[in-house]
């Protein structure tokens, strides 16, 4: 009996299938045709159960925190960050370690016919101190803040850009809703009658891309430049992908970290729809309770954050404080549903494993995780599963904590601020507390910092961000201590 390729077989399955057919009438005596069948039908099911078997890992390969070429090590060299606590890093990380609440009741609008009417509103922010005034009238409130960020961040760094720009500085940032607020007036002004007088920089104002473009025509910079709109996770992703493109060549120092705006009438009624807003609105620094079992919903918030990164030989080469390394990255999706995370934790806990391979380090070499922890109830639990997942026994020793409950969710911008904060944490050994932590819950059952901030000496931390649609994303920091 012979195999031939019209089977469908691929070579090796042909040789396979011949060697066992081969085999079994090798004998003296020919087989009867049921035990023919059976030798067929069993060989038949070993190539399909092959053909289904996940491909072999590919040899473990020392991962970047094992990187010795310093042309091809990120590091971060300037933070800068406008939100509703603090508008720059130090304010910010000031007002994180005290605990202080930014979420107030609402002011921009009118909210009384919504459930929810709260939010981290940026108090006092004047785009025209970093800002031409009539290029503010160009911009969006979410390219005015990353604008603002990034010049804090570039000056924190004190990489040089001469007039003329530069070409080997990117940008990628992290952006979502973008623009609700400028297209909610624009509605308002067509259905007052206003529409032939719709201003021309809106067509381009509300283009998610804009806030990243308006940083590479702001700062004259010919790099690649890219947005991430992966929702929550956005800012990770960006931070994640801005640190792979200057070790594979394309830029020698990106600009990037993320935005959101999204405080108005329009907004507060897209994510009321979802039920998944706190209505504590009688005590709005108390609301956002993540992990805490009387939690209710989070609160909305606006805000920026920026990162320079740049490879670590053009860094020491210019003496520039260096305040953490950049050793992995990892995203995954739930594939689950549009709006809940997978209650298993399966999706968040790739993307954290994913990051941890990239790195080569074991799980029990992370000393701290920042956390989504979104308030929300499905969420916490799915976090707190998830990081047991990945970490095992290690996940009770690891603290994590969430800053929402004082920044407010800033969305596609909140993995920026978080990766700030974590990379505070690093530099200072000093955790931001998880505030408004009241009531344990036994599904999540983790270290998460409570109400105090703590003094913790830290090597390597994690900040991880889950987002609407199930994109996940983390990135691992290392604190630097020299080369």
């Amino acid at each position: 009996m012979t195999v031939n390729s019209q089977a469908g077989l691929t070579p090796v399955e042909q040789a396979t299938l011949q060697g066992r057919l081969t085999t079994l009438l090798g004998g003296d005596a020919a087989p009867d045709t049921a035990t023919l069948t059976a030798a067929i039908g069993d060989a038949v099911a070993a190539i399909l159960a092959a053909r289904m078997a996940p491909a072999p890992a590919p040899p473990a390969q020392p991962g970047l925190a094992f990187e010795t070429d310093p042309a091809r090590r990120v590091v971060v060299t300037g933070m800068g960050a406008i939100t509703a606590v603090g508008g720059d890093v130090p304010g910010f990380w000031e007002s994180l370690l005290a605990g202080r609440s930014g979420v107030r009741a609402l002011t921009r609008f009118d909210a009384a016919a919504y459930p929810s009417r709260i939010a981290a509103e940026i108090p006092d922010f004047d785009p025209t101190v970093y800002i031409d005034r009539k290029e503010v009238r160009r911009m969006s409130r979410s390219s005015q803040l990353i604008v603002a960020a990034a010049t804090q961040a570039l000056a924190d760094a004190g990489l040089p850009i001469p007039p003329a720009g530069r070409d080997d500085i990117g940008v990628l940032i992290g952006s979502g809703t973008t623009s609700l607020p400028e297209t909610e007036e624009t509605m308002r002004q067509i259905v007052r009658g206003g529409g032939p007088k719709v201003s021309p920089f809106f067509c381009a104002m509300v283009l998610p891309n804009m806030p990243g473009g308006q940083l590479g025509i702001h700062f004259k910079l010919r790099g690649p430049n890219a947005t991430t709109t992966s929702a929550c996770a956005a800012s990770s992703t960006a931070i994640g992908e801005a640190a792979a493109m200057i070790r594979r060549g394309a830029a020698r120092a990106m600009i990037t970290g993320g935005v959101e705006a999204p405080l108005c009438e329009l907004g507060l009624a897209a994510f009321s729809a979802t039920r998944a807003m706190s209505t504590r609105n009688d005590d709005p620094a108390h609301a956002a309770r993540p992990f805490s079992a009387d939690r209710d919903g989070m609160v909305a918030g606006e805000g920026a954050g920026a990162l320079v990164l740049e490879r670590l030989d053009d860094a020491l080469a210019r003496g520039a404080h260096i305040y953490a390394e950049v050793i992995g990255s990892g995203g995954s999706c739930d594939a689950f549903h549009i709006v809940a995370p997978d209650p298993s934790g399966r999706g968040a806990a790739l993307a954290i494993g994913r990051t941890l391979a990239s790195s080569g380090l074991r799980p029990e070499d992370v000393d701290y995780i920042n956390g989504h922890g979104t308030a929300t109830d499905l969420n916490d639990s799915m976090e707190t599963r998830a990081v047991k997942a990945v970490f095992g026994d290690h996940a009770y020793r690891i603290p994590l904590s969430v800053i929402k409950p004082m920044v407010g969710h800033l969305l596609a911008g909140c993995g920026a601020v978080e990766a700030i904060a974590t990379i505070k944490a690093l530099e200072t050994g000093i955790l931001p507390p998880t505030i408004n932590y009241t009531t344990p819950d036994p599904a999540c059952d983790l270290d998460y910092v409570p109400n105090e901030a703590r003094r913790l000496p830290i090597r390597v931390a994690l900040s991880q961000t889950f987002g609407f649609g199930g994109q996940n994303a983390a990135v691992l920091f290392r604190r630097w201590d020299g080369a």
